[in-house]
């Protein structure tokens, strides 16, 4: 099932209609590809339509993180970044508190950890929204 046909339905299931502002803020989250800020959201789908606000967007981005649709993305200091999680396997992002830059690493890399979490501590982590922050290879020499 597509993304947009699953948040049709899910729509639906909640009682929600398909407007043609949610249908444009999914239809930006695809186009853009990486995690974006919502002003940029915001910004990509006014230029589409101009009866859009701002509030719509973080609206919409809320409602499609509920649905499991959407990552968000926390860089601290109220910088939210939202990224379609359809358009990957699970994931977990790298920020540089440096420069701000976000970088999608493969879960294979913490395989062994999550295996320790589930088997030894009968826990099961959320996978959807895995940050860490540090300083990325750019800024390592600038950061101390």
């Amino acid at each position: 099932m597509s993304c947009e046909a699953f948040f049709l339905e899910q729509l639906h299931q909640l009682g929600y209609r398909l407007t043609p502002q949610r249908e444009m803020v999914l239809v930006v989250l695809h186009e853009i590809g990486h995690p974006a800020a919502a002003e940029e959201i915001f910004t990509r789908v006014a230029e589409k339509s101009s009866s859009i606000e701002l509030s719509t967007v973080y609206r919409t981005l809320d409602l499609l993180h509920s649905m499991n649709l959407v990552t968000i993305i926390d860089k601290g200091e109220k910088l939210r970044f939202y990224e379609l999680e359809g358009n990957f396997a699970p994931h977990m992002h790298l920020v540089c508190r440096s420069c701000g830059k976000i970088t999608s690493v493969e879960m294979a890399y913490l395989q062994s950890f999550l295996d320790h979490l589930r088997e030894s501590l009968h826990f099961n982590p959320d996978l959807g929204n895995i940050v860490l922050q540090g300083v990325c290879k750019e800024c390592k020499g600038v950061v101390q």
